[in-house]
C-alpha cells in the first residue's frame, strides 16, 4: 500500500517515520523543508506538494493544526483533491471540527474518494513509540482495510461510528484531559502552598481513586517545572474551542470545559502557548501568588 503523509510536525514526523520503518512506501510533504529532507534521507519520497503526494499514494494521511489547514491542503492550490483518484482514501488524523469533517467527506465522496477521520491521543511520546490511541470515524469496510496501517501507529484503535464520529470522540478526550490537568495542577499547588510536599501528595494520590495517567505523567512534569511540549497549550486551547462548538450545536452545557478553555487562553496570552499543556500548573501557581 502506497502511503502519503502531509504534515510533519511534532506528531506527524514520528508517525510517518514509523510507517517507513514498517515497510510502507511513504511520500511526504510539509510546509517547512527540514522534516521532509530528514525523512527523505531515511527512505521517504518528496511529494513536492499535497497534490504530488496524492498522485503517488493510495492512502493519504494528514496531521495538521486546525480545520482551515485541512481545508486548504485538501482543496487549495495544488491540493490533495487534484491528485486523489477514485478508490483512494484520505485519512485525516488532525483534530478539527466534526461539522467540517463531514463536509470535506461529502465533497470527496462526489469524486469517488473515501474519507476516514482518525484523530489521536497520546502526545509526542505515543507518536514516537507507535502507542497512540486512534479514534476512527467512517466506512467500516474502509476502516478494516486500513487497520494494519493504524496498528503501526497506535495500540488502541477503535472504530467509533460514521464519518465525523472520530472527531466527536477526540473532543470528548480533550475535555477529560483538560479538566484533569486543571484538577492535578490545583491539587499540587494546594499541597505546596499548605506546606505539604507535593511529591509525596502525588505518590499518595496515585494509589487511590485520584490516580490517573495524567497525574502520573503530567503531575511529574508539574513537579519538575518541565514544560517542554509533548502537546502544546495553544493546540489544546484550540481543541477545547472545537469541543465547545460541538457541545453548543448539540445543546450540551459544558461549564467546566469553558472554564479551562479560558485558563488555557490565559496561558497562551502570557506567551506560554508553545509550552506543554501541563503549564496550566504554572498559571495556577502564579494566580496563587507564587512563581508557578
Amino acid at each position: 500500500m502506497r502511503v502519503g503523509f502531509v504534515g510533519l510536525g511534532i506528531m506527524g514526523k514520528p508517525m510517518a517515520r514509523n510507517l517507513l520503518r514498517a515497510g510502507y512506501p511513504v511520500t511526504v510533504h510539509n510546509r517547512s523543508r527540514p522534516p521532509v529532507e530528514e525523512l527523505v534521507a531515511e527512505g521517504a519520497t518528496d511529494g513536492g506538494s499535497p497534490q504530488g503526494v496524492a498522485e503517488q499514494s493510495e492512502v493519504v494521511l494528514t496531521m495538521l493544526p486546525d480545520t482551515p489547514d485541512v481545508e486548504h491542503v485538501t482543496f487549495g492550490p495544488r491540493g490533495l483533491v487534484e491528485g486523489l483518484r477514485p478508490g483512494s482514501v484520505l485519512v485525516d488524523m488532525s483534530t478539527i471540527s466534526p461539522v467540517a469533517t463531514r463536509f470535506i467527506a461529502a465533497r470527496l465522496r462526489e469524486r469517488g474518494v473515501e474519507m476516514l477521520d482518525a484523530p489521536v491521543s497520546g502526545g509526542q511520546r505515543g507518536a514516537e513509540e507507535g502507542t497512540l490511541s486512534i479514534m476512527v470515524g467512517g466506512d467500516p469496510q474502509t476502516f478494516e482495510r486500513l487497520r494494519p496501517l493504524f496498528q503501526v501507529l497506535g495500540k488502541n484503535v477503535v472504530h467509533v461510528g460514521p464519518v465525523g464520529a472520530g472527531q466527536v470522540c477526540k473532543a470528548c478526550n480533550q475535555v477529560v484531559v483538560a479538566l484533569t490537568l486543571q484538577a492535578v495542577a490545583e491539587a499540587l499547588v494546594l499541597a505546596e502552598r499548605n506546606g505539604v510536599d507535593p511529591v509525596r501528595v502525588r505518590q499518595a494520590l496515585l494509589g487511590g481513586f485520584a490516580g490517573s495517567r495524567i497525574l502520573e505523567v503530567h503531575g511529574q512534569r508539574m513537579l519538575e517545572g518541565n514544560y517542554q511540549p509533548g502537546f502544546r497549550a495553544r493546540l489544546h486551547h484550540k481543541d477545547l474551542r472545537i469541543a465547545l462548538e460541538t457541545g453548543r450545536s448539540a445543546g450540551v452545557p459544558m461549564l467546566g470545559t469553558a472554564l479551562v478553555h479560558e485558563l488555557l487562553g490565559a496561558v497562551v496570552a502570557r506567551g506560554w502557548g508553545d509550552l506543554d499543556h501541563s503549564a496550566l500548573a504554572r498559571l495556577v501557581g502564579e494566580l496563587a501568588g507564587g512563581a508557578g
